[in-house]
């Protein structure tokens, strides 16, 4: 999940969602609200067509929260809401998942998930096309080879936050990660001229890797690359046929299950390229509640 989303997005819609982020500091210090009360029974999400948001739906259904609202909106707009909320001190819930920005700038906790509502935590994976293997054997045999780390993405995510380009901010990675860029582009002959389109979400997290996954591509192996930003479904529909090449924005095992059985067979997943993920329910450190349960009882 292309101009960076916290950027370029952060415009459209966000007026609409600063309302939503809860009530006066006043009436949450009170402590005679409830906490469902103090945000209004309303969970700040997403894009609507994120797994993430799928994943928070059934979450309120595995723990009863009937009459709350999930709200729909985009990263940039989430993440605006919580800044306003947490410089006020007031309650807000969000969907929030790792690696992201958000938890470098601000005091932040996931709530429990006993019910096991959003799975296990996941990986990252590269996925491209049927025949990309024959058609772009060094994208391929790159990609294949493309890992990181969430403390690597980190450093480009943060640069994008304080204003840097993000594609600024990939080639800056790469000048100063050259060794581990030479572990993935060792014996890999150019193929220059070479066209490559690269999927992606625009997700902070996705913005990072696809930069730097085209840096590479560009800088090392004389390919010629389009990023084509798209939502989950048009990403994953993209690669099975074949109108894009690859995505390293692939969010497996749950949040993006439905896609990968949908075009099962259309498309090679070349396995995680990050490890460490995770997805849930994210609150400032600073309100008084520790699990998803607290939101029917407190």
């Amino acid at each position: 999940m292309f101009k960076h989303s916290a950027k370029m997005l952060m415009i459209a819609g966000v007026a609409g969602m600063l309302a939503l982020a809860g009530c006066s500091k006043s009436d949450s210090a009170s402590g005679n609200a409830s906490v469902g009360d103090q945000v209004k029974h309303q969970i700040i999400g997403i894009d609507p067509g994120a797994g993430l948001m799928k994943q928070t739906q059934q979450a309120m259904k595995d723990y009863g929260l009937d009459d709350w609202k999930l709200v729909e909106g985009s990263d940039a707009a989430m993440t605006a809401a919580l800044d306003k909320a947490i410089k006020n001190e007031d309650p807000i819930i969000v969907t929030g998942w790792t690696p992201h920005w958000m938890f470098a700038k601000y005091k932040l906790k996931y709530l429990q998930d006993p019910k096991g509502s959003y799975g296990k935590d996941e990986e990252i994976h590269t996925v491209v096309r049927n025949g990309l293997k024959d058609d772009a054997p060094s994208a391929y045999a790159f990609l294949d080879n493309f890992n990181w780390t969430p403390d690597d993405m980190a450093v480009v995510m943060n640069a994008v936050v304080d204003g840097q380009k993000p594609e600024d901010a990939a080639a800056d990675w790469v000048k100063n990660n050259a060794d581990k860029v030479d572990a993935w582009v060792k014996d890999i002959p150019q193929e220059s001229g070479k066209k490559i389109k690269l999927a992606y979400v625009a997700w902070d997290s996705e913005i990072a890797s696809t930069n730097v996954v085209k840096q590479v591509l560009e800088q090392r192996l004389g390919y010629q690359v389009d990023m084509l930003q798209v939502e989950a479904g048009p990403m994953w529909a993209g690669i099975a046929n074949g109108s894009a090449d690859a995505m390293v924005a692939a969010w497996l095992p749950t949040t993006h299950k439905d896609y990968f059985d949908k075009y099962e067979g259309q498309f090679e997943d070349l396995g995680p390229n990050l490890k460490g993920t995770k997805l849930g329910l994210v609150v400032p450190e600073y309100m008084p509640i520790d699990s998803i349960e607290d939101l029917k009882t407190k």
